[in-house]
Parts: C-alpha cells; structure tokens; sequence
C-alpha cells in the first residue's frame, strides 16, 4: 500500500492503482473534468499508475495543460477513425494545420474527398470509438525501434523530426492497432472525448471542438474566411520552398542554406508590405491606417516598414499609439480581480481621439497628447500636427479594427490591418504549433532584453494578455481590409538559443513551471540558429534586438 496525500488528505492505495481511479473519487469537487495528474510536482497521464507514496493534484480542462490534452486526444482520434474508414496512408497524410477560433483544420492532401458524406462518416465512427471507451495506450520505444516504426507506418515527418533527436527513447501512442507520435499528454480513453464534430471546410475538415472557458459545449463553427486564407497561403509558401514541419527546418540549417533562406523569407515579406501599400495609395481618400494584432505580433516594425513603404510612394506617414489616449490613471476601469484593465475599451479616451482625427481630417491644427506611463497622466508637450494632402496617420493599437474607437470618422478615410505571428511551421504532420507559443517566446525573449522581466513573470501575465485579445482583438478580425502574416518560417530556431535560458530560471516551487517545462521540450525539436543572419529592419529584430527601427 502506498500513501497517496490530496488536498492534504492521506490515504492509503494499493500498488497499480491508476490516477484515474482515484481522480474519479475526486471528480465531483472540480467544476470540470480532470485531464490529467500532477503527481510530486510532474504532470503524468491519468492511466499511468501509483508505484510509490506521493503528493497528488489534478488539472481539468479548464486548464491550459488540460484543455491541450483533450485537442490532442480529439485530433488522433480523427486521425485513428480516417485510419478505419479510408486506411494507413491516407491517416500519415493528413495534416493537422492550424486553429480558426474552435475548429482546427484537417487537411486530407487530396486523399480524401471533403464531402459532408465524409466529415459524417468521420465523426460517426469517432462517436464509435467514444462509446466503446477504446484506451489509448503510451509506450516508450528505443529511438531506433521508434525509426523503424516510423518508416513502416509512413511517417515522413517523424523520420526528419527525430534524426535530431538527442533522447535515447521516443514515446508512441497507439489506440486500437493505430499507432502515432504526440507532442504532449492524451486521455486514458476515447471516452473522455465527449463534444465535438467534424464538418467539410474548403479542400479538407474542419475538427470543430469547445472552448477552453466553456468546455461542456461546442458552439457551431463561426468561419473567418481572411483569416483562413492568410493561414493557407502561409503553408502554401512554406511548401514551396521546402519548409513545413521542423525536421525540414532543421534539414535546411544543416545543409547551410539557410541564410538564404532567411533573405528569401524576408523579401517575401517586403514584397506583401508594398502591396499593402499600393492598396492603401490605390484607395485615394484614406487618411487613417488602422493597426492592430495580438501581443507581440511585430506591430511596431511593420508600422515602420509599411511607412518606408509608403513614403516610395509620395505619401507621408506620421506614427499615432493609441496608447497616448489612456485615460489618467485612477479613471481606468478595473477587472473581476481589481486590477487596472488597460486593455478594454474604456481604458482609452475615445471621444478625445475622434474628436482629434475629426479636426486632423479637416485640416485643422492639433495638437496631439502624449501618456506619460510612470505618472499614469496624459501630458500635452506642444506635439502638433496637421495634415497635408500627401500626409497619412499610421495608427497602432488593440483597438485599431473597432469601428467604436473611430466611430466619427468616414469608413472610406480608413484603412484597417490586422497583424498577428501565423505560424505555418508543423513539428510534423499531426502535431501544429499554435500560433500563442510563437508569440509567447517573442514576448519572453524581448520581456527580457527591454523590460528586465523574469520568463515566470510573462507566463504568469500570459493568460490575461491572451484574454484580453479574445474580447478586444479577435472579434473585429474579418473587419480588415489587409492581414499580414509576421511569423518568420525560421525564427523559433533563432529564438531558442535567447528563451531556453530564460525557461531553465523557472524553479519547480512556481505554478509556472509546467509551462517551462513544456516550452522547453518544444524548443528542444529545433537545431539553433544565430541571430547574426538576421537583416537589421527584420521584425524577428524587435524580439532579439538589433532593430534599425526605434522597437
């Protein structure tokens, strides 16, 4: 027997008891389902067993960790059902792309046609496998056996992917004869995987799943046709040179092309910059760039560049944050917690700022605050403007695409650009990496270098920031006139060698721990690349440093 201690509760087990037994006798004192354990400070999955005395807890997927498990459980499940229904190698060639709001994108590479005959069969048979509570089953392989596995089962990625791997060992999953490699934690059963469904999207399916703050319902799938199309023509690119999963990255920085490949990357998004440019000249009577994207999207080099841009044109930008129209310090709306939310709305002075661009758009001279960040106060230090025929505001904030932060002016005087990090990069087929741990590691590593801030403070701020651009950002998405993609196809082997450092600081005592730990097993897929490539106007500069640009 061994002495098991929850919530500070001893209690005695026998050996070979699961955590998922004993997460059962627990589960009615969570508000959601448990996903997995956390046994003496290391998650582990429910189906893995007592072998010792321990200090145990649980994560629900209301967690970050929990909610993960479940997208993965649900993903191979897909996966393990196109496995059944149309056979081994039309599972090893679907994609798993990229996350458009609840639904996730399967792309069948012309294997499977994307009927809605198809998506119902798929979700039927998923709905088979739920009902029978069919086990996923995790064994670790020696990474030769694991390669040769690979190999047999066709998986291409896998074979690239682990060429760099430095373990000794590789851990599979197999669910019924189907066998595959994840990135992370899976349920004990298909089981748990209750909600969900499977539609036809464009050329492939679309896994449509719950959100992570109500996980107990799946709300029908809102399409974001720009947003789906940014994605695609990003992996489309990434195709074309060579590029789509971390064992290609790594292929080309051992061949040494990579720094050509950098320039090219770089020139592909120069080249998207102008054209934004040309459309904004091309509209005539636009006044008003409109800039806004989620954290650590590289807002503030795109603003620069699309000005470089523009001047070649004739035009003549002038720089405007939406930040200097904060409202004073004590007048800032609070949250559920009490803490200044400076990221709604009504943190901004939005009468002031319309009434600003009303008189700027009618020729008339204003003179234009400035937020003073350490007295908390709107300063006016005689920052004056007026408007030529050639000249046009660039204009960077959260709220840049709400037509309630610019409510006065003419539709036809702005022009709206959403930016945000995409990353089309996959650590192989059936593993993506979200778009957030991109982000993350930028905002880590600058965080760092300008602000003198720990890696456990930006994870700690983490899922507030993420909050923040659920209610204020990625609403008003499909309201731009432009996306822009600033993910570089190469900076997470850049930023390896700045963040790893950083995550090994994180101490085992602090809930942010875990996230370490995972980012860092993630970076530990990429071969490292030196910063020194980097051109000095390259939007990576903002993070690493050695911008030519004010960042």
């Amino acid at each position: 027997m061994y002495t098991v201690t929850i919530k500070g509760e001893k209690k005695q087990y026998p050996q070979g008891t699961t955590y998922e037994a004993i997460a059962a006798e627990y589960q009615e004192q969570y508000d959601n389902m448990i996903a997995v354990a956390v046994v003496n400070g290391k998650i582990c999955e429910l189906f893995k067993k007592v072998t010792r005395d321990c200090e145990l807890s649980f994560f629900t997927l209301k967690d970050d960790v929990g909610y993960k498990t479940y997208v993965r459980t649900a993903s191979m499940l897909l996966l393990k059902a196109v496995y059944d229904l149309f056979g081994n190698v039309a599972a090893q060639d679907c994609r798993v792309e990229y996350a458009i709001g609840n639904g996730t994108f399967i792309s069948p590479k012309g294997r499977i046609a994307a009927t809605a005959e198809n998506a119902q069969r798929i979700k039927q048979r998923m709905q088979e496998l739920v009902e029978m509570q069919t086990p996923f089953m995790k064994r670790s392989y020696p990474l030769e056996e694991a390669m040769e596995l690979f190999k047999a089962q066709e998986m291409k990625a896998k074979e690239k992917l682990f060429r760099y791997r430095r373990s000794s060992y590789v851990n599979i999953y197999e669910i019924d004869g189907y066998y595959d490699y994840y990135y992370g934690y899976m349920l004990p059963n298909a089981g748990y995987v209750k909600q969900f469904d499977v539609i036809a999207y464009d050329d492939g399916f679309m896994l449509v799943l719950p959100a992570k703050k109500n996980p107990s319902v799946v709300e029908p799938f809102t399409e974001r046709k720009k947003l789906y199309q940014t994605l695609k023509l990003s992996e489309e690119w990434g195709a074309k040179v060579g590029i789509e999963t971390v064992g290609d990255l790594n292929n080309q920085i051992c061949s040494g092309s990579l720094r050509e490949m950098i320039l090219v990357q770089e020139a592909e998004q120069e080249r998207k910059i102008g054209e934004i440019a040309k459309d904004i000249v091309g509209r005539g009577n636009v006044k008003f760039i409109m800039i806004a994207g989620p954290s650590s999207s590289g807002k503030t080099s795109f603003s620069h560049r699309l000005s470089i841009q523009l001047r070649t044109l004739g035009k003549v930008p002038h720089p405007i944050a939406l930040d200097d129209y904060f409202v004073d310090r004590e007048l800032t709306p609070r949250d559920e917690n009490g803490d200044y939310n400076f990221e709604c709305l009504e943190a901004i002075d939005v009468k002031q700022f319309n009434e600003d661009m009303v008189k700027l758009l009618a020729g008339e001279r204003v003179e234009l605050p400035t937020f003073n960040f350490k007295t908390g106060k709107r300063e006016y230090n005689g920052k004056f403007k007026q408007l030529g025929a050639d000249d046009i505001l660039v204009i960077e904030g959260i709220h840049g695409l709400n037509n309630k932060m610019s409510y006065a002016l003419p539709e036809e005087s702005k022009y709206k650009i959403y930016i945000s990090a995409l990353t089309s990069v996959n650590v192989d087929e059936h593993n993506r990496i979200p778009t957030t741990d991109g982000r993350l590691l930028r905002r880590m590593v600058r965080d760092a270098r300008t602000r003198g801030a720990d890696a456990r403070r930006t994870i700690e701020m983490w899922p507030s920031v993420r909050r923040g651009e659920e209610e204020n950002i990625f609403p008003y998405q499909e309201d731009a006139d432009a996306m822009f993609n600033s993910a570089l196809i190469y900076e997470l082997a850049v930023l390896k060698q700045f963040a790893e450092p950083l995550l090994f600081q994180i101490s085992k005592d602090v809930p942010e721990y875990y996230e370490a730990k995972r980012l860092l097993k993630f970076l530990d897929y990429f071969l490292g690349v030196s910063s020194e490539n980097l051109p000095n106007n390259s939007i990576c500069r903002e993070f690493v440093g050695g911008s030519c640009f004010n960042v």
